[in-house]
């Protein structure tokens, strides 16, 4: 009987792991397809995970 609990914990905490990876994957495409629909409007390659980097003036 114990096995049989120790089987079922090991393969829902794969399964639980697995399934944060996909809804990652699905996000993260979401995001990149996103980016590239508004390529032309804004330069997404200085917003790093959305935040706008602060530029200096050159002194």
């Amino acid at each position: 009987m114990s096995e049989t609990w120790m089987g079922l914990i090991i393969g829902g905490s794969a399964l639980s792991i697995a399934m944060l990876m996909v809804i990652d994957h699905y996000r993260r495409e979401r995001r990149r397809a996103r980016l590239l629909r508004h390529l032309d409007h804004h330069e997404w390659w200085h917003q790093p995970r959305g935040r706008m980097l602060v530029r200096r003036p050159h002194q």
